[in-house]
């Protein structure tokens, strides 16, 4: 007879092979949304109000019994630079820099030099170099997504400008995923959210005040657009990504970034109906055989 301790630890050990699938499916799909919400609302505007909700319905959860707070001035403050490296420098900077007119494929390729930065990178905490195979798997699926990008034709010139945006905001997410794994310090969901998100709130409403109009055009679209944005893609896909990370490996979990241009466009062409090449697909394959190299390797 399985004892209660036994049937929660499976359950458990099959949530978190299922997470990184769900984090994949929901952040992928978040650019799709943000499409169809930028429709009838400014950037940052959008932002602020989309951390704004996210905090408010993260509240009834700090409620719970087995709510874990932060024992430590270093803890709360660990949380508050985490999400101002992930909400406002890599969120925010990543939708000025298309604001500023970069195309999105341009974009989505300076964000996937992440997986190679985090990897390059980890040796100074880690002590610990990838070998050959690791760095084939990284190239391979940065190839993947080269040909995602290339197949959309979403390339073309950029201002430096915005160039300069989108490095800075691939600075953040790279930051903010070293900063994690070096803490070392578990991070409760719904108080990691609601930390995140106020800071977030507060640092990027004065900048929607003083660029924007904030003037919101309250259609069908842009609610279902933020209903997605608030739950599925800041509750549930960036806690899923900060536990991954304090759980595993940083390049590994990193890596998965790989699959999400081109799922997005598959998301994109079931919702929206968008063009999807058969170059696209070949540039998907590749992706996923360097996240399973770059998996194998780091297991």
């Amino acid at each position: 007879m399985q004892t209660a301790t036994g049937t929660e630890s499976r359950a458990n050990a099959i949530f978190w092979s299922a997470a990184p699938f769900i984090f994949l499916i929901f952040w992928s799909g978040g650019y799709t949304f943000a499409k169809l919400g930028l429709a009838h609302i400014e950037p940052m505007t959008m932002l602020t109000l989309r951390y704004g909700l996210a905090a408010v319905a993260l509240m009834p959860f700090l409620l719970r019994p087995a709510a874990r707070w932060p024992a430590s001035p270093r803890h709360w403050v660990a949380i508050a630079l985490t999400g101002f490296l992930i909400q406002c420098v890599y969120f925010g900077l990543a939708y000025l820099a298309m604001k500023r007119g970069m195309n999105a494929g341009t974009t989505a390729i300076i964000m996937s030099l992440q997986p190679i930065l985090v990897a390059a990178l980890s040796p100074l905490l880690t002590g610990k170099r990838g070998g050959r195979f690791l760095w084939a798997g990284l190239l391979l699926g940065f190839a993947g997504v080269l040909l995602v990008i290339v197949s959309g034709q979403t390339l073309g010139p950029s201002p430096w400008v915005a160039v300069m945006l989108a490095v800075s905001a691939l600075a953040g997410i790279t930051l903010a995923t070293l900063f994690e794994k070096w803490h070392g310090l578990k991070t409760d969901p719904a108080v990691g959210g609601v930390v995140q998100y106020v800071v977030g709130f507060c640092v990027l409403l004065p900048v929607a005040m003083i660029t924007e109009t904030m003037v919101i055009d309250w259609q069908p679209e842009l609610v279902v657009a933020m209903t997605y944005l608030v739950i599925a893609n800041s509750i549930i896909s960036i806690g899923l990504f900060i536990a991954l990370i304090q759980r595993g490996d940083a390049t590994r979990i990193s890596s998965l970034l790989y699959l999400v241009p081109p799922l997005a466009m598959i998301i994109a062409w079931a919702a929206l109906g968008e063009h999807v090449t058969s170059l696209a697909l070949v540039g998907f394959g590749l992706s996923a055989a360097g996240v399973y190299i770059v998996n194998r390797q780091t297991a």
